[in-house]
């Protein structure tokens, strides 16, 4: 990668946590000359960074306003979610049919991890951080490219949404609960079983977020 695109990835994944932790807040302006003033950056890699974040949903751009962080509301949240709850079914149905003794190790392991971080009360963006690596996984082994990149963009998107059930140990403990369930279900080789827990999860998470809104 030459030093150039470097520069603009490394600035990307920093405006990308800013945004995913709520250092950027939806809403908040994304002025070019500002930001590489403060990163101490020149104006391109920010440009270039701050295009990439329109392009993943994370932020949108109006002619007189310029680019800021996007904004989710509770009727787009309800959207998203019901489009994540059919293609999320269907990736952990196609996992099943590619998922090695490895890769269920490896997402056993992540269950773990998420065990272990509730049980410690540590802050809950590491746990979001978890979550999404667990469903990009589980995306990944649909070996389905389009629909692994449309629900990384939906989950992605997701977080922007702020609510407080992030912040609720109860809550997380429900999501990797019903985590395992499609870990089990994929593990025994049960296509159908594996939709059914993907789906009952994102349904479930679209009931607790809205329970706990603000």
């Amino acid at each position: 990668m030459e030093d150039g695109a470097l520069l603009t990835e490394t600035v990307l994944r920093r405006l990308r946590e800013e945004v995913l932790d709520g250092s950027l807040p939806p809403g908040a302006a994304l002025s070019v000359p500002a930001l590489a003033a403060r990163l101490e950056v020149s104006r391109s890699p920010v440009r270039e960074a701050v295009q990439q974040l329109i392009h993943e949903g994370l932020a949108v751009s109006t002619p007189r306003s310029g680019a800021r962080v996007a904004t989710i509301d509770d009727s787009t949240m309800r959207s998203l979610l019901a489009v994540r709850e059919v293609l999320d079914g269907l990736a952990a149905r196609e996992a099943v049919g590619h998922a090695t003794a490895a890769d269920i190790g490896v997402l056993r392991g992540m269950l773990a991890e998420q065990e272990r971080l509730l049980d410690a009360d540590v802050e809950a963006r590491r746990d979001a951080e978890l979550d999404l690596a667990f469903h990009s996984l589980v995306r990944h082994l649909a070996r389905n490219v389009p629909l692994a990149t449309t629900l990384h963009r939906l989950h992605v998107q997701g977080h922007l949404y702020r609510s407080a059930t992030w912040d609720h140990a109860e809550d997380r403990r429900f999501a990797v609960a019903e985590h395992r369930r499609i870990v089990d279900a994929v593990e025994a080789g049960d296509a159908a079983g594996a939709e059914v827990a993907a789906r009952t999860h994102v349904a479930a998470v679209c009931v607790r977020l809205m329970r706990r809104p603000g």
